[in-house]
Order: C-alpha cells, then structure tokens, then sequence
C-alpha cells in the first residue's frame, strides 16, 4: 500500500532530521574553536563548556540552537520536520479511513498538523529579539501547545490502531505497538508529574534535562512507527 509505504519513509526522516539538528547544534557550541576565523564563528552567547545535558541539564536546546551559527541549522530542520509531519499525519488518516471505510478527517490529523504548525513557529521565533514580556510568554506557549497536541495525536493514532490491529497483522509488528503504547503513556506520565515542578521558577538543571531527553522521546515514536509498519514488496 502507497501509505504504508510513505509513512515508513517520512517516520524514518522524521526521527532523525531534529535528532542530528539538535546533537549537531550542541557540538558546536562546546566546540566553537572549529569555527573561529570563520564566517560562521559561533556567537559568545550560544557558547558552552562541555556537559551531556541528557544527564546534567548544564544548558538547554533553546541556547544550544538559538544563535548563530547554529539557528542556520535548527530552523531548517525543524520547519522541515514540520512538513513530514503534515505528510506523515494526512497519510496515516488515510490509511485508519481505507481500514475503518470512512471519509473523515480524525482528531489525531488534526492534532497532528496543528502540532506541526506550533513547532514551525515556534522555530521562526526562536533567537528572534524582542524585549517584550508578551513575546516570551508567546514562545513558550507556542512550544507547550506543540508538546501537548503532539502526544494527543500521538495516543489517539495509537488507540485507532490497537482497535483494527487484526486487519493489519500482516503489515504490522504488534510488539511494537505495544511498545508505542508504552512510549505514550510514559510522555503522558512524566509531563503530568513534572508540571508542578516546570511551573516553579527553580530547578533550572532538571527542567532542562528534562526537555532534551523528552525530546528524544517524543521523537522516538516516529522511530517506532518505522518498525512498527513492515516492507510492502
């Protein structure tokens, strides 16, 4: 099947274009030596010492992504990302509509392209200047919206499959559905237990950790998705 086809290849794109934007963006800002005299010499703010901010959480993305050079990279990938999402959502909800004999666009689609969307802006706002506590405010609304809708998305796709997994048992590895449910839950989990502790001022460290390993995990479910759809020869 076309869509089977095209979502295994979009979820591969999707897992790993911001998985290197992101890990690339961080080498070069505790590596800026390899820059300087150069046209791309990192900027003193996007600077750091070495750290794995997985386990330590010394810096975040935003910083380690947000000035130059390394906004030449971020914004790209993840505006293109964005695009796979449209792709990777529209094509799933034709694929649930071909097994379920319907013609309607589901919620997760919906979510999906949305969060596709809160992610591309997102992108175009970070590192853009503007002293203006609305605008902050703004921003981190826009990447709260994106997490939200995506994980919505995310669990509503993974329910309509467990729910006609019979028809697709000789297209699918049921194992890693299991392990997509898991995933979800898990996202689900730690973003309603850290909530508390994201809206207190403090724990600078943890929130930043946080965000870099919940990243990976979110991503992760595209990774899945690769697995989860077998080759159509």
């Amino acid at each position: 099947m076309n869509e089977i086809t095209q979502i295994r290849k979009l979820s591969l794109w999707i897992f790993f274009i911001p998985l290197i934007a992101i890990n690339l963006c961080l080498i070069i800002s505790q590596n800026p030596e390899y820059l300087e005299k150069t046209i791309f010499a990192v900027d003193m703010i996007g600077i750091s010492g070495f750290s794995i901010p997985y386990i330590d959480g010394s810096l975040s993305i935003s910083r380690a992504s947000r000035t130059f050079p390394q906004y030449l990279i971020f914004k790209p990938a993840m505006i293109i990302t964005a695009i796979l999402l449209y792709y990777y959502w529209k094509n799933n909800n034709d694929l649930v509509n071909k097994y379920k004999f319907t013609k309607i666009n589901y919620k997760f689609k919906t979510l999906g392209i949305l969060s596709a969307i809160f992610l591309s802006i997102h992108s175009i706002l970070l590192g853009v200047k503007f002293d203006i506590q609305i605008y902050k405010l703004l921003r981190r609304v826009v990447l709260l919206l994106f997490i939200i809708f995506e994980i919505i998305a995310q669990g509503i796709l993974v329910y309509h499959f467990y729910k006609i997994k019979t028809k697709l048992l000789s297209f699918v590895n049921t194992k890693i559905l299991t392990l997509k449910i898991i995933l979800v839950s898990l996202l689900s989990i730690v973003a309603i237990l850290s909530l508390p502790i994201l809206l207190d001022k403090g724990n600078t460290h943890f929130k930043h950790a946080l965000e870099w390993n919940y990243f990976i995990g979110v991503i992760m479910f595209y990774l899945f998705s690769r697995l989860f759809w077998k080759k159509i020869n």
